[in-house]
């Protein structure tokens, strides 16, 4: 694993199993949920596949207060160049107004650089005002593609077609 970066003072480092707890604990400040299966297949996920992952993690004090998780998708959606995909990011609320959100951004970056990586996306739900304005200050711009989704719960509605 690679070795603690820092960005405007603030070091970042690898993310490890025995912050699973800290990391559902500062998720859950936003989701009002206990996604603690997400985040456990999230890390053993990382620790089975390294080079498919970028995580990154701040400490202050000896506590972990902010942390970002990034999968690398080669080939998906017929792309060429392999991209990573930010999964989830995190600042406990109480942590905020740091700059531990940009030191997580350039943690992701420079590990993204050592492994090749030129692209990251994600997504946010666009009345996220606050993600949005974070994305907008650390870089991201529109994508030109557009996300569809559909329910699976209705069946897709038959065609009546003439002969």
């Amino acid at each position: 694993m690679s070795k603690a970066k820092k960005s405007n003072g603030n070091a970042t480092r690898p993310l490890r199993a025995d912050d699973l707890m800290r990391m559902i604990s500062i998720d859950q400040e936003y989701t009002n949920k206990t996604r603690k299966r997400f985040f456990e297949k999230r890390l053993e996920a990382a620790r089975i596949h390294p080079d498919d992952f970028i995580h990154v993690g701040l400490d202050r004090s000896g506590t972990l207060v902010a942390f970002a998780f990034a999968r690398i998708l080669a080939g998906e959606f017929g792309r060429e160049q392999t991209v990573a995909v930010l999964d989830i990011i995190g600042v406990a609320r109480d942590e905020q107004e740091h700059g531990y959100g940009h030191a997580l951004m350039h943690g992701l970056c420079d590990r993204m650089r050592e492994k090749g990586v030129r692209t990251l996306h994600s997504q946010a739900d666009w009345m996220n005002h606050r993600l949005l304005h974070f994305f907008n200050s650390t870089g991201f711009e529109l994508a030109p593609r557009i996300v569809l989704q559909r329910s699976t719960v209705e069946p897709l509605a038959e065609q009546a077609y003439e002969i």
